[in-house]
């Protein structure tokens, strides 16, 4: 590969993914090897032809607007810092991401659902456990029917990243079983006086990959020659595509071949409301370069990592209630965390 392509883009490609529906493998192996190519180029693209139905997202946008038009008292009452989990209310300014401003925006987390008496939560393990579901009429059925939805299309394009790194199709399947998959509802409110400007500064995801649904445009992503890209809300004969982006786990998985590409959101004036699913496997998962991305007697920056540590070390830097803690000895990094950032250069690593 020309080393002067990777990273060289001006648009996102969009992939067209009915082939992963289908019996013939070949036609899943033809969508996995343009997800293949995508990853290693780009680290982001569209897909359409998902079959999330249309009802669902228009009930899952309209769940989120009635929850965030509630006062802040009321929403406070639901903060991502009350009970174990890491779920529940965002409040602007509570995250910090790169440049150390607060974000603008609000958000209300949710995760996959287990039970008090699952081992992940009876294990202590952070990132797991039940929902914080608020008492508003509609809000609990429309987002657990869109999860469900969202999650079953991740398992999908997760047995697609399978094949596009040369592995039998189910590999992963046993490393999802209780994984700390969060599904953010964030808002952006309408801002006037918006300027060209970061809403959430320059940031790779710390998961396997993503799937974005946006409703207006705002997404930003870098390229090798250091300009921001949008990469706005597109439709494809109806239908609204998803965004899907590489995260860390697989740029270690890979060895950086496939690259978790910096991205952030510009501010803004319209109001915008974005539905990021960040999917994940198990906490527990060790992650390391698969052999075939190993070049022997190499000295690589890709050392061995606990997805759910890396996530959590991710989350204890960001959130300014987990930085507290930590700040006073009430939580500690887990040992070998990295630094925010230290993933998605604006260089790529060369192959």
């Amino acid at each position: 590969m020309n080393t002067r392509e990777r990273g060289d883009f001006s648009v996102l490609p969009v992939i067209d993914i009915r082939g992963l529906f289908s019996d013939d493998t070949a036609d899943r192996q033809a969508v996995a090897a343009a997800m293949a190519h995508a990853s290693r180029h780009i680290g982001f693209f569209y897909v359409t032809g998902h079959g999330i139905a249309a009802q669902q997202i228009a009930d899952l946008r309209a769940a989120t607007a009635d929850f965030c038009a509630k006062d802040m008292a009321w929403k406070m009452r639901h903060h991502i810092g009350l009970g174990r989990g890491h779920k529940g209310y965002v409040p602007e300014g509570e995250e910090m991401y790169g440049a150390g401003r607060p974000d603008h925006k609000e958000a209300f987390d949710i995760g996959f659902e287990a039970a008090d008496d699952h081992p992940m939560v009876l294990a202590g393990l952070p990132l797991i456990g039940g929902n914080k579901w608020p008492d508003l009429p509609g809000f609990k059925p429309a987002v657990q029917a869109y999860y469900a939805s969202v999650f079953d299309l991740g398992q999908r394009l997760m047995r697609a990243f399978a094949l596009a790194l040369g592995q039998p199709e189910n590999t992963f399947d046993a490393l999802v079983s209780c994984p700390p998959s969060k599904l953010r509802l964030i808002h952006y409110p309408v801002d006037p006086g918006a300027g060209d400007a970061p809403g959430i500064g320059a940031h790779t995801d710390y998961e396997c990959f993503t799937l974005l649904l946006a409703d207006q445009p705002g997404l930003e992503v870098l390229n090798n020659r250091g300009e921001w890209i949008d990469a706005p809300p597109l439709s494809v004969d109806g239908e609204e595509a998803y965004v899907i982006n590489v995260g860390d786990m697989f740029e270690v998985m890979t060895a950086g071949a496939f690259v978790a590409t910096s991205h952030r959101v510009r501010k803004v004036q319209q109001e915008r409301y974005s539905f990021p699913l960040f999917f994940a496997c198990d906490y527990s998962t060790r992650i390391r370069p698969l052999p075939q991305f190993e070049t022997p007697g190499s000295t690589t920056r890709y050392e061995e990592l606990s997805i759910g540590d890396h996530m959590w070390s991710m989350a204890l830097q960001t959130y300014s209630y987990l930085r507290e803690k930590v700040r006073i000895g009430e939580l500690q990094l887990p040992a070998g965390a990295r630094p925010t950032s230290s993933f998605g250069h604006a260089q790529p690593p060369k192959t």
